[in-house]
């Protein structure tokens, strides 16, 4: 068995469990009941963004399913990389791998392949997990980290997940969470009026109209790929409309404004 050990504890949040868990809760005060299909949520260090990604998990109903896709950061493995087996360990416990669901859309989606060796290294789903550990310590997940592919592919890789949810009957008790940051080491002022301009297509539930504005606009939203997935993948499954919870940049906490990082806090109901 396949056995992904934590390759940020300790670095982005803390390695021990009890200051983990304390510094989650921290950032988590409650637990909600919004049944939401999708989720945004940032992917820095908790000290940074910690907050935004709290926001968005406080307002959500715990879920069994939690289908994580993510920017690959590393360069290693495919255009599309799906862990299909085995655990994911971070300080507070273990993850099983949903293998059917997983294993379902590798088959219908022959872009997407088996491999954890990308995911070795990979922090953004990494970060989600104690958050969603303490929702559901007993949940799925579903971990997909992207590079960048065309509009077409994010429609398909949407499409079979979309189908693959409906056809295991998951749809009630799964969400899609996109995990990105925003603008990358732009001034404050600049940074917060380039995210608005991707913010905005997010909250209009404009999938393609984010994704050709991240480009024409070259924008550094590292996530955007997963975010445009996850904007289509939520439609087709009936929803209707995103809640933007949070906007912060990393100069509210380091106080330096010339070089900032934007983090979006958002919910697909």
């Amino acid at each position: 068995m396949i056995l992904k050990k934590p390759s940020v504890a300790g670095y982005f949040y803390p390695s021990q469990p009890k200051e983990l868990l304390f510094e989650i809760e921290e950032y988590m005060p409650s637990i909600g009941n919004i049944n939401a299909l999708g989720a945004v949520c940032p992917h820095a260090g908790y000290i940074y963004s910690g907050h935004v990604a709290g926001a968005v998990y406080s307002k959500i109903k715990p879920k069994d399913v939690y289908i994580l896709i993510g920017p690959n950061h590393t360069g290693y493995g495919s255009d599309v990389s799906i862990m299909t087996e085995g655990e994911w360990e971070i300080p507070l416990g273990k993850f099983d791998i949903l293998q059917i669901l997983a294993n379902k859309i590798i088959e219908k989606f022959p872009v997407a392949k088996k491999d954890s060796q990308a995911h070795l290294y990979e922090h953004s789903l990494e970060v989600q997990l104690p958050f969603i550990y303490k929702l559901n310590p007993k949940a799925k997940i579903v971990p997909i980290i992207m590079k960048m592919i065309d509009l077409q592919s994010c429609i398909e890789l949407a499409t079979v997940l979309s189908e693959a949810l409906k056809e295991l009957n998951l749809t009630e008790e799964s969400i899609i969470i996109s995990s990105t940051d925003m603008s990358h080491y732009l001034p404050d002022d600049l940074a917060r009026k380039v995210d608005s301009l991707a913010t905005e297509r997010i909250k209009n539930f404009d999938p393609e109209s984010l994704y050709n504005t991240v480009l024409s606009h070259k924008i550094s939203m590292c996530g955007f790929i997963p975010t445009v997935t996850m904007l289509f993948a939520t439609k087709m499954l009936g929803a209707k409309e995103v809640q933007i919870i949070k906007y912060a940049t990393s100069a509210e906490i380091s106080r330096d404004y010339d070089k900032v990082v934007g983090y979006l806090g958002a919910i697909v109901i």
